[in-house]
């Protein structure tokens, strides 16, 4: 049984969609005050975006291509239970309708890096309750430059790009095939598959820091870098792979939650980022995929513009403990396709003290 001290998910992550009226100040309501949040216009080919307090919510990033922020004042702040957008079309069309996933950190500080090279400035956004870490900090060049993350514990997935220099974004993993997976990287902002480089300094993440290569997409002298890091927390988030077997009786994966949001690449092959969630679920109209369960077949990718789609090769049962591919298509299932994905639950299987959670 999975036992976690967080009995409501949602306090921590939470999906909302919502239909842009083009006003300034328009509350967003996601029950918390979010540190990160993430917006895609589901019916348009717009951009990611992605603003978070350690940068500055007047700052944007987007998953899909390599440019580094812009101030674009999308946000105009949050409060206790969510957030506030302005009048952009590019998160508030009129009549258009959006995404948006949000996340809270909370815990803040800042300092000076340590390992190889001269110490730089960074500043962080943290909560080891729910294992996620904003890390801003300035790159030195060097080998062995290590970058405190505050988690308490090992991250398991890592994303970093550079905010000052159109660069790729660069995403390390325990997950990532067999050997030193952290000799290894994929790309957000790319379908590409695993490619081998000292990006991490071939060291697996401590629970203090991260340490980095001298490759200018994560450590280049006096440039300026985002890192999201992720942890695995019991009952609430999970970090993983699986093998697909190209059957609609696909392969289960175990993550003692019920997910709200699961995003999972294809990592020996060519794929696409793709993301699912709990608000957009459902079947295309006039379709019937035969699940058993309740199921997500919607979804955007992380590394595409395009508007969100639904097919029945992409389809998956959403679990009390976990998911299950149904699709065939090579981006969800292939046979003998190496998948990473990364998990935010709806409800723990099993909450605090053996009190079982009440999934939807």
């Amino acid at each position: 049984m999975a036992y976690t001290t967080i009995n409501k998910s949602t306090e921590n992550f939470n999906t909302i969609t919502y239909t842009g009226n083009a006003t300034g100040s328009t509350a967003r309501t996601v029950g918390f005050d979010p540190d990160w949040i993430w917006v895609k216009n589901r019916g348009g080919a717009d951009n990611h975006y992605l603003m978070d307090k350690v940068r500055g919510l007047d700052y944007n990033l987007e998953t899909n291509n390599a440019d580094a922020e812009v101030r674009d004042y999308l946000i105009s702040g949050t409060t206790s239970t969510g957030w506030t957008s302005s009048n952009s079309g590019e998160i508030n069309a009129n009549n258009g309708t959006f995404v948006a996933w949000n996340w809270k950190a909370g815990t803040t500080g800042s300092g000076t890096t340590t390992g190889s090279g001269t110490g730089k400035a960074y500043s962080y956004s943290v909560s080891t309750v729910s294992g996620l870490s904003i890390v801003k900090y300035v790159g030195n060049g060097t080998a062995g430059h290590q970058i405190p993350h505050h988690l308490g514990v090992k991250p398991k997935m890592v994303w970093v790009k550079s905010i000052s220099h159109a660069t790729d974004w660069m995403v390390g993993s325990d997950e990532l095939g067999v050997g030193n997976a952290w000799d290894k990287y994929i790309y957000l902002n790319d379908t590409a598959s695993i490619a081998d480089h000292p990006m991490w300094n071939d060291t697996y993440p401590s629970t203090t820091t991260i340490s980095l290569g001298t490759h200018h997409y994560v450590n280049e002298n006096d440039r300026t870098y985002i890192m999201y890091l992720f942890s695995d927390v019991v009952g609430y988030s999970k970090i993983g792979s699986y093998t697909g077997n190209g059957n609609t009786n696909g392969p289960f994966v175990y993550t003692g939650f019920k997910p709200a949001m699961v995003m999972f690449k294809r990592t020996d092959n060519t794929g696409n980022w793709y993301i699912k969630d709990n608000r957009r679920s459902g079947t295309a109209a006039g379709q019937n995929f035969g699940q058993m369960n309740p199921n997500m077949t919607q979804y955007p990718s992380a590394d595409t513009s395009s508007q969100e789609n639904k097919a029945s090769g992409y389809s998956m049962d959403i679990l009390s403990n976990g998911f299950k591919a149904r699709g065939t298509d090579s981006g969800i299932n292939a046979s003998g396709g190496s998948y990473i994905y990364l998990a935010f639950a709806e409800a723990p299987l099993v909450g605090t003290n053996g009190v079982t959670a009440k999934a939807r």
